[in-house]
């Protein structure tokens, strides 16, 4: 299994997990739910109209964090934005309301992934893997 796999595998798992940046020097969180594997990339998104999404651009240093039963995920790495139709098409797949909604307003998705990545799972005293995506 690949690195971006695991990290999508234990995603997947967890459900829920918390996307953070910063605004100026103070951290920000915020939990999120979507992600999508597509070839060798773990694509994330948010509205380009979000808060979330002009810290992003402001500063690509990001994290996801992950709690899975007693193991959390960390996966740290620079945000890259992509515009791309067909990547879009599958997000409109994956969750059609949230993209109808979109739509219904006149938002726009911003998609995403991270490059440079790195990732660790833990346990709560322990580190169980560590390996760069």
């Amino acid at each position: 299994m690949s690195n971006v796999s695991k990290v999508n595998e234990f995603l997947d798992k967890a459900k829920l997990f918390y996307f953070l940046t910063t605004d100026g020097n103070q951290p920000k969180g915020r939990p999120f739910g979507f992600h999508l594997m597509d070839g060798d990339k773990l694509y994330f998104g948010c509205g380009t109209f979000k808060n979330v999404f002009k810290q992003l651009t402001v500063n690509p240093q990001v994290e996801i964090l992950a709690v899975n039963g007693g193991e959390f995920l960390r996966y740290d790495g620079t945000a890259t934005i992509v515009k791309d139709e067909a990547l879009l098409e599958k997000v409109r797949a994956a969750m059609p309301q949230i993209m109808e909604l979109y739509d219904k307003n006149g938002w726009e998705m911003g998609l995403f992934y991270l490059e440079n990545g790195h990732a660790e799972i833990r346990g709560m005293l322990d580190l169980k893997e560590e390996f760069d995506v």
